[in-house]
């Protein structure tokens, strides 16, 4: 199979000739990669990398009008004051020239799946209001809020429906809703004000015959049910430190979504406990031996990981995601 071909089979519930791989690693260990590897595409080529996170595009409220509106709210922008602002152009097709190049890099030249990351609900307006700011509107405001939210899905639809355009496989939308134990607000909250606005996103990228993620960290036990009737392809962490056992996923929602993940950096890779580092890839390599998995970090690999300590985990799921199909 071809990369891509590989993870579509995943993610269509087959069986792939091997567990697909893909790892977090640019945004804090560039420069270490760069001196030992002499570049992230030349260790993505190394350990022949299935799939590939995309970033790039727009943003919906650019820094320097948002400094302004922060400015004469005296630094605490609200929910009504956020509806007077104009978003950022969606459609500005300068703003997608690295999309553009990264498609013809991953997919047309190494036939790797690409997916996007695109904007969220919650996550993307703690930019403007600010996370504490945010968890308080809910309560306070919750019809400009709605507006809000309802504003911005609209602009990520059509986001997504541009980097659909542009090649793109995946379109996957980064709203981290969990904390460590669970939601960071009510599943009441979730389920009014956050569902209606994924399902406009979720509905638009199924109806362009693309896949669909979905990033939230932590613990999101309490809305599986509203994940799987939104339509989700793949979920990413499913976090093991936060409560989210891939073992129980396996049993009961692998036929119905996928995961991305099984390399938790909150408590696996980055702290030199190489044994264990080796036994964790083992574990979740043959548990997903059969399908189900794109094997992945949670989250970025943090810059205490040597590269001594990276070599160990790649090497490791690199050998191991060949030798133990079932």
């Amino acid at each position: 199979m071809l990369s891509r071909e590989r993870v579509e089979t995943v993610i269509n519930h087959g069986k792939p000739d091997r567990v697909p791989i893909y790892m977090w690693v640019s945004a804090n260990l560039s420069a270490p990669i760069a001196e030992r590897f002499g570049s992230v595409e030349a260790l993505e080529d190394k350990y022949e990398f299935d799939f590939a996170h995309l970033f790039g595009g727009p943003n919906p409220y650019p820094e320097e009008t948002m400094a302004q509106v922060a400015r004469a709210a005296d630094g605490s922008v609200e929910p009504r004051a956020l509806l007077d602002v104009d978003l950022g152009d969606v459609n500005d097709s300068a703003a997608y020239a690295d999309v553009v190049a990264a498609v013809e890099h991953h997919k047309n030249q190494r036939a790797r799946f690409v997916y996007m990351q695109t904007p969220g609900i919650f996550e993307c307006l703690n930019g403007p209001f600010g996370i504490e700011n945010q968890l308080t509107y809910l309560a306070l405001y919750q019809d400009d809020l709605r507006e809000v939210y309802r504003r911005q899905a609209e602009w990520n639809r059509q986001f997504a429906l541009n980097c659909i355009e542009l090649g793109v496989d995946m379109v996957h939308v980064s709203d981290d809703w969990g904390a460590q134990v669970g939601l960071m607000f009510s599943p009441r909250t979730w389920w009014e004000l956050i569902y209606p606005n994924h399902k406009i996103i979720v509905d638009a990228v199924k109806a362009a015959g693309a896949y669909v993620s979905l990033h939230t960290d932590g613990n999101n036990n309490a809305v599986i049910d509203g994940i799987m009737k939104l339509g989700y392809d793949v979920v990413h962490p499913w976090q093991g430190s936060a409560g989210m056992s891939l073992a129980e996923f396996k049993e009961k929602w692998a036929g119905t979504f996928t995961v991305m993940g099984g390399l938790d950096v909150q408590t696996t890779i980055g702290f030199g406990k190489l044994d264990f580092l080796r036994a964790e890839i083992e574990r979740v390599l043959r548990m997903f031996a059969d399908g189900g998995l794109l094997f992945c970090t949670t989250h970025f690999v943090q810059d205490p990981c040597t590269m001594d300590e990276l070599v160990v985990a790649l090497d490791t799921a690199y050998e191991l995601s060949r030798s133990v199909v079932t």
